[in-house]
């Protein structure tokens, strides 16, 4: 299969530099990568080409990359996080594991001469990280408690991996899916409460029976870009989960051939979907499947409001339960992964589930092992009943290692949520989303509040600080929150994200309620 792309004068540096050389072409040159070092390196297969593996240049902490991974539904197992672990450990303070909003795992600090040796210690442990950046489809995302929610509909886990097996031709790098106009997100919901974040996919499977089959509904374009927000929108598709893979191949194949090229900040599925219109998008991918798709179902099974599964929860294997860990912010080190890995050894069945709050769940562990386990140090800071705001506390890498942010996220967001726990008693919880550029890592559109680093002047000085986002809603009735105050200082954030959390969440000071802190 080949790629169908514009006449070269219409080809943006990015459409060049793949023209040039596919970036799964560097798997072959990582020896010789290693042997030179990062500044003797091509500087657009350093910045931009190693992408296609997952290795990703860091201006901001020279000499140091980041590995994004896949983790196929946010799965890991005790032996995989160890070595992820292990490879962490080699690089002291500069070394961070961060869960992603994708049910994924990146891994920050990593020198291109260590590179050959950790995708072989990955291979052993049936890990890849190949085609997770640039135009690839990136980590596919499915329900945290596959095959352990006593509500399940479908289990995604098998359908999540075929697609990332399909995409990646099975871990090796695929050249049929490297050049893609754009990044594209599949995420694939087996449960009532839309744990994906459906809507901001560029393709969603959403469980729904047609003619008492359960199946999926198909939605398509949704996606975050500084140029543009939108969320998905329907197929009119149903289609049974024997058809998953195939259908996903189609789309991709469609938007390969056909996506827009020429403007970057247009590139997205739902630029061309504009361009075609859905019925002609859909009839594309009918010929490329060879047969017409079935009419979407009347109604889904999105039925419930969202679930974050922090806490104690049984599964529909009698006896067992699911414990899910509150981890701020996403944050790890090399010291608490080693814990993660023995306490899922110890007290599960030595696996972990990912979610895309950025937070960690330990499945399978008996009801005689929940109480030991509660006793487990690590889970003074990973707890099972975290504050009020920190619980729904999201944030992406942030100006520490990114070098698209504009502010600083992760620590901050911290710091002032530590703030407003101890001044305020919220009666229900609040999601909060830090991003640190308008490419919206952080998902502040789908947030109660959700905060957009910028820059802003004050007192005739430039400083850091947000546009303010409000009114994204999760589950059932998902919709995209819109930008309504711009240019707030972060200096001045914790008076501003006070008053706002009192008049429109319910949130009242400490000292004048009898609730105690929490």
């Amino acid at each position: 299969m080949t790629s169908t792309v514009p006449a070269a004068a219409s080809l943006n540096k990015f459409e060049k530099l793949k023209v040039e050389k596919d970036g799964l072409a560097t798997k072959a040159e990582l020896e010789e990568f290693a042997k030179i070092g990062w500044e003797a390196m091509d500087e657009t297969d350093r910045d931009h080409r190693l992408k296609w593996l997952g290795v990703f240049f860091r201006p901001v902490t020279p000499g140091k990359f980041m590995l994004r991974m896949r983790l196929p539904n946010g799965i890991v197992t005790s032996g995989q996080m160890r070595v992820l672990a292990e490879v962490l450990q080699r690089y002291g303070e500069d070394g961070y594991g961060d869960v992603t909003t994708r049910q994924n795992i990146q891994l920050r600090g990593i020198r291109i001469e260590d590179i050959p040796d950790i995708f072989s210690r990955f291979e052993q442990a049936g890990m890849t990280s190949v085609q997770s950046g640039m135009d690839n489809v990136r980590n596919i995302t499915g329900s945290p408690v596959a095959g352990i929610d006593a509500d399940e509909l479908i289990d995604t886990r098998g359908l999540c991996r075929k697609v990332q097996d399909m995409i990646t031709n099975n871990g090796e790098g695929n050249p049929s899916f490297s050049n893609l106009p754009r990044k594209f997100n599949i995420a694939i919901a087996g449960c009532r409460d839309n744990s994906v974040h459906a809507e901001i996919n560029d393709i969603a499977f959403i469980p729904a029976y047609k003619n008492d089959v359960l199946g999926f509904n198909v939605l398509v374009g949704g996606f975050f870009s500084a140029k543009r927000c939108d969320a998905a929108i329907p197929l009119n598709a149903w289609v049974d989960p024997r058809d998953v893979v195939a259908v996903c191949e189609a789309i991709l194949l469609v938007y390969r051939n056909h996506g827009l090229r020429a403007n970057r900040q247009k590139s997205r599925l739902m630029w061309l979907i504009d361009e075609w219109g859905v019925d002609r998008f859909r009839a594309e991918v009918e010929q490329q499947m060879g047969h017409t798709l079935q009419p979407e179902a009347e109604k889904d099974e999105i039925l419930w409001a969202k679930r974050d599964h922090i806490g104690i929860h049984a599964q529909k294997q009698p006896g067992l339960n699911y414990v899910g860990l509150h981890v701020p912010v996403g944050r790890l080190f090399a010291s608490d992964m080693f814990d993660l890995a023995r306490i899922s050894e110890v007290y599960g069945s030595g696996e972990m589930r990912l979610t895309v709050e950025q937070n960690i769940l330990i499945p399978n562990v008996p009801d005689s092992r929940i109480a030991p386990l509660l006793k487990e140090p690590l889970l003074e800071r990973f707890s099972i009943n975290p504050s009020t705001l920190g619980r729904s506390l999201i944030s992406c890498t942030g100006a520490q290692f990114c070098n698209f942010a504009l502010v600083e996220t992760k620590n901050r967001a911290l710091a002032l949520t530590a703030d407003l726990d101890a001044e305020l008693h919220v009666p229900r919880a609040v999601r909060i989303h830090w991003t640190g550029c308008p490419n919206s890592c952080g998902q502040p559109q789908v947030a109660d509040i959700g905060l957009m680093g910028t820059k802003v002047r004050k007192d005739g000085k430039t400083v850091d600080g947000v546009d303010l986002y409000m009114g994204g809603t999760v589950g059932k009735e998902a919709k995209l929150g819109t930008c309504i105050q711009k240019g707030i200082p972060c200096e001045d954030l914790l008076p501003f994200l006070r008053n706002l959390l009192i008049q429109n969440f319910g949130a009242s000071l400490r000292t004048e309620t009898a609730t105690p802190p929490q």
